[in-house]
């Protein structure tokens, strides 16, 4: 009986995007990587459209050219999908606050916290920092004043704000109406297990 193999191309793994990532990560352009590599420019950008399939030797050379281990190109990205329905609520210290954690408890480099806010929700009368490098707030909906030391910042729908984590402030639902809004913090302040 004949053994039955799959078609290589069923089995291919695409690599391309991966290569350009490294390459680009390190400002080298493609003719750069062209010069240093030996390998053609066209040859390098069908490479990166998975155009064509580079040798086991080509791949391990243009992987020392790029210092990427050979065994990254093939490892499936790390994704984790959170639903609203089933992110975590939490409890940072706003008032009339409804707050669900959208990033995963494990994920230290980041947090997302999504805010559905009813009218005057606030953040306490008194300022408070988070210890992290940098806060961003986006305003979905609503309107939200941010309250620092030193000035008020007044922010609608599809504004956002960035400043530094450690910078004392609160904040405050103005308007009169509701408001949503999305909190980037990095890194991620605690593991959202309290």
């Amino acid at each position: 009986m004949r053994a039955i193999h799959p078609h290589a191309d069923a089995v291919t793994t695409p690599i391309g995007a991966k290569l350009r990532a490294a390459r680009t990560s390190q400002g080298m352009s493609l003719s750069q990587l062209a010069a240093t590599s030996g390998l053609s420019k066209g040859f390098l950008s069908r490479v990166e459209r998975d155009e064509t399939s580079p040798s086991v030797s080509t791949l391990v050379q243009l992987c020392q050219v790029l210092s990427l281990p050979v065994g990254a190109l093939f490892t499936e990205p790390e994704i984790q999908h959170v639903t609203f329905a089933d992110a975590p609520r939490i409890n940072l210290g706003g008032m009339h606050a409804d707050e669900r954690l959208l990033s995963p408890r494990s994920e230290e480099r980041v947090q997302l916290l999504r805010s559905e806010l009813e009218p005057h929700a606030h953040g306490g009368s008194e300022l408070y920092t988070i210890n992290c490098d940098v806060e961003v707030l986006h305003v979905i909906a609503g309107e939200v004043t941010v309250r620092f030391a030193d000035r008020s910042v007044v922010l609608g729908a599809g504004d956002a704000l960035t400043f530094p984590g450690r910078q004392p402030h609160t904040w405050e639902v103005t308007g009169g109406a509701p408001a949503s809004v999305a909190w980037v913090i990095v890194p991620a302040p605690w593991s959202g297990s309290a």
